[in-house]
């Protein structure tokens, strides 16, 4: 994953926010309209599932359950035919055949005749060994042997297994598509003179005002221009409580108005709204396949033509042995007939579906299950990565604090004026977009008379430069104005001035005007209500470290640490240095366990570099953020910081089940293989050793979602 640099902002004694700001791209791109998918060769839908060389459509849901509905039917008819005419004292020669054999041969048909298709297609492609081929073989063979009702059976209950695991895979699709339904009808264009016109989203420009009424979906990102309303944000950020919106609050496509009328200016075409973006992670993440589903999809194309080798070899080398050994003749097809029973039995038991349907089905569900709680992880692999989180790295401006700074204390040097040290702190700041900059000039327009502050759009500001991680340097009125760090300042003034404000802890801005000392500014930022709660769920997780990577000073650095029971924390560092020493950490943890994940939380906007280089990045609040959404593996679609613990402690959960479903079926599976070579059970019998455990399996996984 590379990253871009787009812009350099001036550094304070703050937090990373002074830095490099580092966008993340993953330098790929999706195709949202064509998925690969491993899968056992049953295709689901429109999507080829790559495992056993198979691709069948299966169609809807209920065309399967129709086609099951029939096959059923007329199965029932066969066993019918052939249990109550005999009774009824009815004998008419080879009954059997004439009647109950051709319900049954239908029946096989009408339940299986994709599955004969695609076997026939796919040996003609070449891909002779997936589970079409095992079923057809198994079926025909014991037609052959004349158990029409056991290979009817095995075709319909296969294809009911077909059914059932069809619809659990739209299911925990049709989830997360019910959970990310953002997409909107329609939007209300409005004119200020009254008029209204409802248009297709995607025509809609930005800046286009847009109306919405209660109990209407916000078509597109965008500001309130005019009204207030209560908003249904659960869509999008997880958050169950309403959230007031009122002129000038930024909103989202996909929320709910729930009252009032607001209209809307626009800020996003369609294709560029949160939604749009949210969308298209939950679809990329079904591409990315965990170690294991890698594993299990290679497996199978292994383990399918091994087991129908063993199957040839366990009809043919038993009779051929015995008379060899023991000098028993082969009385033709008498001798072989058992075996061959064996040999189809051990067929339907070792087909892979069980394993190769319900590992992916049980990330899918994981992905699915957190994404109801807002958090968005963009692929199985991360699931996995997760799972084995030891240690978390925490940013604190906009993860751990609310990241709002606000001046707290102005402390001017000798006869200097307060207010003459808050404006030229503002001068310094008034072309940086920077969130101390913004501090600075939101108590500058408070506190000053405001005939002051609007000369500072005219103002003699020229030679403007932001040095990364240190500060500003501008010319005001010909002579050097500077705002910054305690080290940028003495660089200027030298250090015979006594410069005080590192004692007092916070956010320090320096201000020097022509080579003389100005003052210092003070500011604060404060905890998220949450960020206490966050760390104790972290711990009772059984974490090895947390650690905070801040800017900050060393005092108030250690003052976060100690309020949220912190043991590590690294103060004063540059947004390069953060980096350094996350990777020096990552090599600490993983010195006492290689396995061990490293994960790192920021606010997605300037942590890129080092969201890029965690095992696992997570961006916080990350909704409409480029940097976010490209640069993270997981996106918190809220600022609440407890969703970290409960993203890892889905992770954890997604990935036991995934090793109960295969522990589940191999166990079963090969206890009944060892049954069926010995002769010790039947078709039925096989019939639930692969349908019977892929169900449960198929089950288990959608505990996922949950």
């Amino acid at each position: 994953m590379d990253y871009k640099k787009e812009n350099e902002h001036h550094g304070h004694n703050h937090d990373d926010n002074h830095g490099h700001h580092e966008h993340g791209h993953c330098g790929c791109s999706h195709d949202h309209h064509s998925h690969e998918h491993s899968g056992c060769g049953c295709g689901h839908g429109h999507h080829e599932h790559s495992g056993c060389g198979c691709e069948h459509n299966h169609g809807s849901s209920k065309e399967m359950i129709i086609q099951f509905g029939i096959s059923a039917l007329l199965f029932v008819l066969g066993i019918f035919t052939h249990v109550f005419f005999p009774k009824t004292g009815i004998r008419i020669q080879n009954f059997y055949l004439a009647f109950s054999t051709p319900l049954f041969v239908i029946a096989w048909l009408t339940a299986g005749y994709k599955v004969l298709l695609t076997s026939v297609k796919n040996i003609l492609k070449g891909q002779v060994f997936d589970e079409n081929f095992l079923m057809t073989v198994a079926t025909i063979g014991a037609f052959i042997l004349g158990d029409w009702t056991e290979g009817a059976a095995v075709m319909l209950f296969y294809n009911l297994g077909e059914v059932v695991q069809h619809s659990a895979v739209e299911k925990s699709r049709r989830s997360i598509i019910d959970l990310m339904d953002l997409r909107p009808d329609f939007a209300r264009i409005y004119k200020p003179g009254g008029e209204e016109r409802l248009v297709d989203p995607s025509k809609v420009e930005v800046g286009s005002l847009v109306l919405v009424k209660a109990g209407e979906k916000i078509p597109l990102d965008g500001i309130i221009y005019e009204g207030s309303a209560e908003l249904d944000t659960s869509s999008m950020t997880g958050e169950s409580l309403p959230r007031t919106a009122e002129k000038g609050s930024s909103v989202l496509a996909g929320f709910v108005n729930l009252t009032g009328v607001i209209t809307v200016k626009t800020t996003a075409s369609l294709e560029n709204t949160a939604a749009s973006k949210m969308l298209e992670l939950i679809e990329s993440a079904q591409n990315r396949k965990a170690r294991v589903e890698r594993f299990i999809t290679s497996f199978a194309k292994v383990y399918t033509p091994i087991v129908t080798i063993g199957a040839v070899l366990l009809s043919v080398l038993p009779p051929i042995v015995n008379a060899l050994i023991f000098s028993s003749p082969i009385i033709g097809w008498e001798s072989f007939a058992p075996w061959v029973s064996r040999g189809l039995v051990f067929l339907v038991i070792s087909c892979p579906c069980a394993f190769v349907i319900s590992v992916p089905l049980g990330y899918f569900g994981g992905i699915g299950g957190a994404a109801k709680r807002g958090i968005l992880i963009k692929g199985a692999d991360y699931i996995d990565a997760l799972s084995k989180a030891d240690s978390v790295v925490f940013d604190k401006t906009g993860t751990l604090t609310k990241g709002v700074l606000k001046v707290l204390a102005l402390m001017p040097a000798d006869n200097v004026e307060k207010d003459e040290l808050l404006k030229l702190a503002a001068l310094a700041e008034f072309n940086s977009h920077h969130p101390i900059a913004k501090a600075v000039q939101d108590c500058a327009l408070v506190n000053l008379p405001e005939e002051e502050t609007k000369t500072f759009t005219n103002a003699e500001l020229t030679d403007y430069y932001e040095k990364a991680g240190k500060g500003i340097s501008v010319n005001y009125k010909g002579k050097t104005l500077l705002a910054g760090k305690n080290s940028f300042i003495r660089e200027s003034i030298g250090s015979g001035v006594s410069l005080y404000g590192d004692e007092i802890g916070g956010t320090q801005v320096y201000v020097s005007y022509d080579g003389k000392y100005m003052g210092c500014l003070i500011l604060t930022d404060t905890l998220k209500n949450e960020s206490k709660e966050a760390v104790s769920d972290l711990n009772k997780l059984g974490l090895s470290r947390i650690e905070i990577l801040t800017g900050d000073n060393e005092k108030a650095a250690k003052k976060i640490a100690e309020d949220l029971g912190i043991n590590n924390y690294t103060s004063m560092l540059l947004p390069h240095e953060k980096v350094v020493r996350f990777e020096e950490i990552s090599d600490e943890v993983k010195a006492k366990n290689k396995k061990a994940s490293v994960v790192f939380v920021g606010d997605g906007i300037n942590d890129a570099p080092v969201l890029a280089r965690a095992d696992v990045g997570i961006a916080m609040g990350g909704i409409g953020s480029d940097a976010a959404i490209e640069a993270a593996d997981v996106v918190l679609m809220n600022d609440n910081p407890r969703l970290v613990a409960a993203a890892v402690k889905q992770a954890r959960f997604t990935r036991k089940i995934v090793w109960q479903n295969i522990a589940l079926a191999f166990g079963i599976k090969l206890g009944f293989l060892t049954l069926g070579a010995l002769g010790l059970t039947n078709l039925w019998a096989a019939v639930f050793a692969d349908v019977g455990v892929a169900l449960l399996a198929v089950f288990n996984s959608l505990r996922a979602k949950r």
